[in-house]
């Protein structure tokens, strides 16, 4: 179970992004918004607790610029946000820093690129091993 949410400026690429993972087999819990004007931060908290209840594996965020779902997300304590803008890095948030939220910008990509970053988050794993290590100091960061 993937979670979803987006602002307002977000919400056409996130229909496109459900319908084009959903048609290889994703499932989603779609946390809002449908379109009314909204406050980022408060649906970047809705998605995070999903992934960090354990409800959702993974999340994914959307507004104007995906900066400010980024800088929210990475509030929460547990949550490694990747802000996601082209593929290579796409790929190697999830496996250098096992990053739990992507999150995209509306105004920045075009929905297509969207969904083929989101397929490449959600089907790429974390390498472990060196790396596991620097995603224990991150933590280790967060708790201090």
């Amino acid at each position: 179970m993937i979670a979803i949410g987006c602002d307002h400026a977000g919400v056409e690429m996130k229909k496109a992004v459900i319908t084009a993972l959903e048609e290889k087999g994703f499932e989603f819990r779609d946390l809002g918004t449908d379109g009314e004007p909204c406050d980022y931060p408060v649906i970047a908290e809705k998605v995070c607790n999903e992934v960090l209840s354990g409800g959702c594996e993974r999340g994914i965020l959307i507004c104007g610029t995906g900066i400010g779902m980024s800088i929210a997300a990475n509030k929460i304590k547990g949550i490694r946000a990747a802000l996601c803008s082209d593929s290579f890095s796409t790929k190697f948030t999830r496996l250098h820093n096992d990053s739990n939220i992507m999150c995209m910008g509306a105004r920045v990509l075009g929905n297509g690129l969207a969904c083929e970053l989101a397929e490449i988050f959600l089907t790429t794993g974390f390498e472990g091993g060196r790396h596991q290590r620097r995603v224990d100091l991150i933590t280790a960061l967060e708790n201090k």
